[in-house]
């Protein structure tokens, strides 16, 4: 990790989930280091990728109604990070694992970026004043503070037009994600894919979104379109999110039918077939995208002279930070129970490690 550059990512990643409770975000029970190994240990979704799960299906793709629900629960889980503070800036199919209830679970937060301190949640209400069906709703876009990052990250078909024009991005590139991730449940494809990655760029920057018309082409409602038109705007300025983040994209006409405050006890429209806890069924290799951090190499406040040892150096610790962190249940065997956490500093634990 020292060598790879990626200390910044693994500390990141710790502190996400270390501090995250949603039900739609992978669980964290313990972290430890060992004098060569970080270790993270987490709630096993026997599930798999989601990215799996949508190449099995018919066409790759799901119906609208139960891409309404997965992109309600992603909603939800974005709108989680970025009142913490988090930009998630990775979102895609490989990235969301599937609970053994069929609930989606955030997951790899090793791109994620955190907001520097000042962001506050505010309250807003519909335009026109509130009323009695309106209740006020929280800006998580103030949570991040108007915060840009410079880092070019992301994974090629589904980063934002910001991201590769190098001028910055904010939390609006959650929101182009899923866009993208919406089309991609539908079509079984993503909307801007090229021959090679200067073509996809070249087509995330210039073209429009289209929708597929030829025979046998899902059929979607105009509501459906208008979400992801308006969530792949390509001035984020502009893109649905950019008012007031996930109030604005729970509020649009596409999700009138969604029951927020429910979805936790909603059955999911794909239930992993149930078997032994140890069971692996569907986590079958297949061709997933890679996520890409160019210019990784320059991550600020950390050394990184490739002549750091990663056992001979006993005064310099890059990973002083990752703190023996175990989260205890409370007794309730429900998957979204309330975490306690429990820091013991100086835990070494020495483990074979996994392929």
């Amino acid at each position: 990790m020292i060598k790879r550059n990626k200390i910044k990512r693994a500390l990141a990643e710790q502190e996400i989930l270390a501090t995250s409770n949603h039900p739609f975000i992978v669980t964290l029970y313990h972290s430890f280091q060992s004098e060569d190994h970080l270790y993270l240990c987490m709630e096993y979704c026997s599930g798999g990728e989601f990215f799996r799960a949508l190449q099995t299906r018919p066409g790759k793709c799901i119906p609208e109604d139960d891409a309404r629900f997965y992109a309600a629960e992603v909603t939800a889980a974005l709108e989680y990070l970025h009142l913490m503070g988090f930009i998630y800036r990775d979102l895609k199919p490989e990235n969301i694992l599937l609970h053994q209830s069929g609930h989606i679970m955030l997951s790899d937060f090793d791109l994620s970026k955190q907001s520097e301190p000042g962001g506050v949640p505010t309250m807003i209400v519909a335009r026109g004043g509130a009323s009695q069906n309106s209740l006020p709703a929280i800006d998580t876009k103030s949570c991040i503070a108007n915060f840009r990052t410079n880092s070019f990250v992301g994974t090629e078909e589904y980063i934002a037009p910001e991201v590769i024009k190098g001028n910055g991005h904010t939390s609006a590139v959650d929101w182009w994600t899923l866009g993208i991730l919406v089309y991609e449940m539908l079509f079984g494809t993503t909307p801007f894919k090229g021959k090679n990655r200067n073509g996809t760029f070249a087509n995330i920057l210039r073209d429009d979104v289209g929708f597929p018309e030829h025979p046998g082409s899902p059929s979607i409602t105009n509501n459906c379109k208008s979400l992801i038109r308006k969530l792949l705007v390509k001035d984020e300025n502009r893109r649905l999110g950019s008012r007031a983040g996930a109030s604005d994209v729970k509020g649009h006409p596409f999700f009138r039918s969604t029951q927020w405050a429910l979805l936790r006890h909603m059955r999911p429209p794909m239930v992993p077939s149930q078997g032994k806890g140890i069971d692996a069924v569907n986590f079958r290799a297949v061709k997933e995208s890679e996520s890409v951090d160019i210019g990784a190499a320059r991550v600020r406040g950390v050394p990184l002279s490739t002549d750091i040892e990663t056992t001979g150096d006993k005064d310099f610790d890059p990973f002083e930070e990752f703190n023996s962190v175990t989260l205890h249940h409370d007794g309730d065997h429900d998957h979204q129970q309330h975490l306690e956490e429990d820091y013991s500093h100086g835990d070494v634990v020495h483990m074979s490690s996994r392929n």
